[in-house]
């Protein structure tokens, strides 16, 4: 793997960082994966996404939202009809257009975003409250880079009341005009 040279002049090992990113994403995944566990029988990972994009865009047309999750409109159809059969999604007339419809999470689909993201923050809480200060500290700048390099924006605060896609870039130009 190659080396970068670091602003002190020390020898920066790529490949000892991407390991260690990698085995930080494991942990991740699984925390995920728990937290999903209560619904996993209504809402699979990839259905999850669909939500959370769902909650942070709001009413969003079909083709925008299988541009967010970079899926084929197919694709995307097929996950939102799974989501409306479970009660978790609907859709609705676009009123500044009668020709389009629009995508829409119900107050069940809300329900389910907010409660797995509130497992999802609990577990991450309880592993970084083992770490020490100054590891939670450096944690942060070295996530803080890792997401600005990746182009990936901030997570709320916990308290935050505005919903916020946990994983998934949400800048994509969508079509949400009601």
């Amino acid at each position: 793997m190659p080396q970068h040279e670091s602003p002190v002049g020390v020898m920066d090992d790529v490949d000892e960082v991407t390991r260690a990113v990698l085995t930080a994403s494991r942990l991740l995944v699984a925390v995920s994966a728990r937290s999903l566990a209560e619904v996993e029988e209504r809402v699979t990972l990839a259905q999850f996404r669909m939500l959370v994009v769902l909650s942070s865009r709001g009413a969003t047309k079909l083709v925008a939202l299988a541009d967010l999750l970079q899926v084929a409109p197919s694709t995307a159809m097929r996950m939102v009809d799974r989501l409306i059969a479970a009660g978790l999604a609907d859709r609705r007339t676009n009123p500044g257009n009668r020709r389009e419809t629009l995508l829409q999470l119900t107050d069940d689909g809300r329900r389910t975003v907010a409660e797995v993201t509130a497992r999802r923050r609990e577990e991450i809480a309880g592993i970084v409250a083992r770490l020490r200060p100054t590891q939670r500290l450096a944690l942060v700048e070295a996530l803080g880079a890792f997401n600005e390099a990746g182009g990936e924006p901030p997570a709320p605060a916990a308290d935050d009341p505005e919903p916020h896609p946990l994983g998934w870039r949400t800048d994509v130009p969508a079509a949400r005009e009601a």
